[in-house]
Formats: C-alpha cells, sequence, structure tokens
C-alpha cells in the first residue's frame, strides 16, 4: 500500500475469463462510492479489465489454479486499483509502440497503451506481476 492511502476494496478471482463480472461489480461499487465525476466510469472500466485480461491470459497463462488479485486503495484526490498475477513478470520498459507503421495492424499490444492513455498514471512492481492504474478523484 502507498502512503497515505487506505485500502478500500479488495477482489481475488482465479484465472478465468468468466470471473470477470465480479471485476466489473468490484469497479461499479468503486466509482459510486468514491469518484464525484461518474463520467470517470469508461475509462476505469477499460483500463482495469485490461490489466485483468493481461494478468489472466500473459501472467498467468489462463491457469484457473492461479489467483489475480485486484486491491483498491484511495487517498484524498486519488484511487489506485492495484492488479496481480502470479506469473514471472514482464520487461514492461521495452514494450512495442502499438501505433507505430509496423505494429498499427497487429491485433495484440495494445493494452498497456490503453491503460495509460485512460488513466492518470501507470506504476509497475514485481517485475510487472503487479501493475497500479491510478485515477484522480
Amino acid at each position: 500500500m502507498k502512503e497515505n492511502f487506505v485500502v478500500v476494496d479488495q477482489l481475488s478471482i482465479p484465472s478465468d475469463f468468466s470471473e470477470l463480472v465480479k471485476v466489473e461489480d468490484l469497479i461499479d461499487a468503486v466509482c459510486v462510492n468514491h469518484f464525484t465525476d461518474q463520467d470517470v466510469y469508461g475509462n476505469v472500466l477499460i483500463a482495469v479489465t485490461e490489466a485483468v485480461n493481461n494478468a489472466i491470459q500473459h501472467g498467468n497463462l489462463s491457469d484457473p489454479a492461479k489467483q489475480v488479485n485486484i486491491t483498491v486503495e484511495t487517498s484524498e484526490d486519488q484511487i489506485n486499483f492495484a492488479v496481480s498475477d502470479q506469473g514471472a513478470g514482464f520487461d514492461f520498459n521495452n514494450l512495442p509502440d502499438p501505433t507505430a507503421p509496423e505494429n498499427i495492424e497487429k491485433e495484440n499490444g495494445r493494452g498497456i497503451f490503453l491503460m495509460r492513455s485512460l488513466s492518470d498514471g501507470v506504476e509497475f512492481e514485481k517485475n510487472g506481476a503487479t501493475v497500479i492504474i491510478s485515477f484522480k478523484k
């Protein structure tokens, strides 16, 4: 947990895409209870579910025996969603640019770009096995 933040909710799900409805319910509750501007809901929904999708598919290799953990922490002016998987992580410092001409038609590789575009900040911990997505209130 970051300094001056309080954990307000947590969720653990098996690495199964059918569990995403629980993540959506968590996001709904957090947005209703902690954001004054409900216009941010779509950005939170897309960014956080993309992080969970990546954790399921890339981190845990879709192994339902492995968990994805979501922790929501809040401060006076910010909300963080920490999404952690049980994988080894990845090299988040050397990601291909999805807007580069050679990547523009690729089907994959846009998740972190989306997270960064829709949020106020993205950080990685545990060698990339945890992503923290931040939104200003």
